[in-house]
């Protein structure tokens, strides 16, 4: 499915995330390039809500560039397709090559300001999320991370972290109280 059809199907929970879907939509709508990180005013990036086997830990990248936790991602690097991309990160940043998809729709979104750096100015990243669930609570702290971690989902909605992974959090609550595969 397009990421056009599939940010329409997304269920936004407040006012403020249904401003982030206008808002994400227009982007992909007037950008034909929007999946390429060359595109300097911003692009697509997709991340992963990746649970461990239970379903009851997210595991977290403590990202070095940005010096926050916050979940698996990066750049579409031009590939439309954005649960690849999702997939790809996650592999790439967890060192978990088994994880599986829980649903093919979007879990979240998020519009989020990176600082410049060096010669990238700065830019936005729309931000596309979806679940999977790993099938193993091992992994590996890739060169972008200073460390990751397995949180409780319940500690994410009352602790100290990024509105988007508080928002990510409630969805998950509404989205696994549907029938998901075991």
């Amino acid at each position: 499915m397009d990421l056009l059809s599939l940010l329409e199907a997304f269920c936004p929970l407040n006012n403020h995330e249904e401003q982030l879907k206008t808002r994400f939509m227009a982007f992909v709508k007037s950008t034909p390039h929007c999946f390429k990180r060359e595109h300097l005013a911003g692009h697509v990036t997709g991340s992963a809500w990746l649970l461990n086997p239970a379903k009851t830990h997210v595991l977290l990248t403590h990202h070095k560039k940005l010096d926050k936790w916050i979940q698996l991602g990066g750049h579409a690097d031009g590939n439309p397709h954005i649960l690849e991309t999702c997939l790809r990160e996650a592999q790439e940043e967890s060192g978990i090559l088994s994880i599986t998809p829980l649903s093919p729709q979007i879990l979240g979104i998020d519009i989020h300001l990176i600082p410049a750096r060096k010669d990238e100015p700065e830019h936005f990243h729309y931000d596309v999320n979806f679940p999977f669930v790993a099938n193993t609570d091992k992994f590996i702290v890739s060169e972008e991370s200073n460390n990751l971690a397995w949180v409780k989902i319940e500690d994410i909605l009352t602790g100290n972290y990024e509105n988007s992974l508080k928002r990510l959090a409630q969805h998950w609550q509404i989205l696994s109280q549907k029938t998901l595969p075991s």
